[in-house]
């Protein structure tokens, strides 16, 4: 009988052909792992390649960054302003207000008040005149003359109560924002330029005028000597 021989390999080697085997797989599922979580703990691998690869070299424009922040500061800014502004302008005008509403009160019946002092000298002067013996009047005519010194002293109450108040200047220095010159009166018992006589009395609504003071003001009397003088040239 006659052997057959086998084909060995031509290496002389007795290994047999590998195949893959399930350590083979595993490693090779190990290493894909590792890969796709190294990806996974740099998401921005792919950003920064992209920068890199960029034309600019991966640089990055601050000028970009800052324009936005620049912008917005400077619109802060103006609002910031214009609320301010806004603030004072509420404040003035407040202020304004309360200003006129004040004025209003305290001099808003100026008109009112011009006109009826007519009426207060025309009682001023009726009260001048009674009679001061009152004794040998009638009890009508005695309750007249008392009932016109209360209308007089009520209503110099009620002016005084508004604000109204009398100037009698007499023996004061003369004030051309208070009083009016009638006429000079020559005379030593005063200085020249001040009040001796007050033709009528005027009237003040607070700090305000209403009617000024007619007045007659002292000057220097005339120099005997000198009067002759000038009629003896004469």
């Amino acid at each position: 009988m006659i052997d057959t021989p086998i084909d060995e390999p031509e290496d002389g080697s007795d290994k047999k052909q590998e195949t893959p085997t399930q350590q083979d797989n595993d490693t090779a599922s190990a290493d894909a792992s590792a890969d796709n979580s190294a990806g996974d703990q740099n998401p921005y691998a792919d950003i920064a390649a992209d920068e890199e690869n960029s034309d600019d070299g991966g640089e990055i424009n601050l000028d970009d960054i800052l324009d936005p922040l620049s912008a917005l500061q400077s619109e802060r800014d103006d609002l910031k302003d214009q609320l301010l502004r806004a603030v004072a302008e509420m404040e003035n005008t407040r202020r304004r207000s309360e200003r006129d509403v004040a004025q209003s009160r305290k001099y808003g019946h100026t008109g009112f008040a011009r006109d009826l002092l007519s009426v207060v000298e025309n009682l001023s002067r009726a009260v001048e005149v009674l009679p001061e013996e009152r004794d040998h009047l009638d009890d009508t005519m005695k309750n007249l003359v008392i009932g016109v010194e209360m209308i007089s002293r009520e209503l110099a109450n009620v002016l005084e109560r508004h604000g109204i108040t009398r100037i009698m200047p007499l023996g004061e220095k003369f004030d051309p924002s208070r009083h009016q010159a009638m006429f000079e009166v020559p005379t030593d018992e005063a200085e020249p330029g001040h009040i001796v006589q007050v033709a009528q009395s005027g009237w003040m609504l607070h700090d305000r005028l209403l009617t000024p003071a007619m007045v007659g003001v002292a000057k220097a009397p005339a120099d005997p000597a000198a009067e002759t003088d000038d009629a003896s040239k004469s």
